[in-house]
């Protein structure tokens, strides 16, 4: 199985079922995460875990689209709804020979679902969550 082929399948079962604990087999330990609200990328495969497990809570009706896949990279295309304010947004994945995420982007718009999503990831991590479902 190709390293972007082992990802997706863990990627999609992680979408599907929510749980944290498969993040430790998709994620590198230097992965470099470009989360679409902050400026800087953050570093580490536990600040990337932080970030998805509480965005996963956030999102309603996630659903992906299509992908497209390139050698060790891949482009996943998705839908959202956070509250009334309907998002698409990009991940751009790409993988070591493992099969991990060393770098990982994410796009959003329009400007106000990223609004949205960045008050409502706020209150998330200012009420000191981390992630897990309640």
């Amino acid at each position: 199985m190709s390293p972007t082929a082992r990802f997706l399948e863990g990627w999609h079962a992680y979408v599907a079922d929510l749980d944290p604990k498969r993040l430790d087999d998709l994620l590198a330990e230097n992965v470099l995460f470009h989360a679409p609200a902050y400026l800087k990328p953050r570093r580490g495969r536990l600040e990337a875990k932080l970030i998805l497990t509480n965005v996963t809570q956030v999102f309603e009706e996630f659903r992906y689209h299509r992908q497209l896949v390139q050698g060790n990279d891949m482009v996943l295309e998705f839908s959202a709804r956070i509250g009334d304010k309907k998002l698409k947004g990009i991940d751009f994945i790409t993988v070591d020979e493992a099969g991990k995420a060393i770098d990982f982007e994410v796009m959003i718009r329009p400007i106000n679902a990223l609004q949205a999503l960045f008050e409502a990831m706020m209150a998330r991590l200012n009420a000191g969550n981390t992630g897990a479902r309640a």
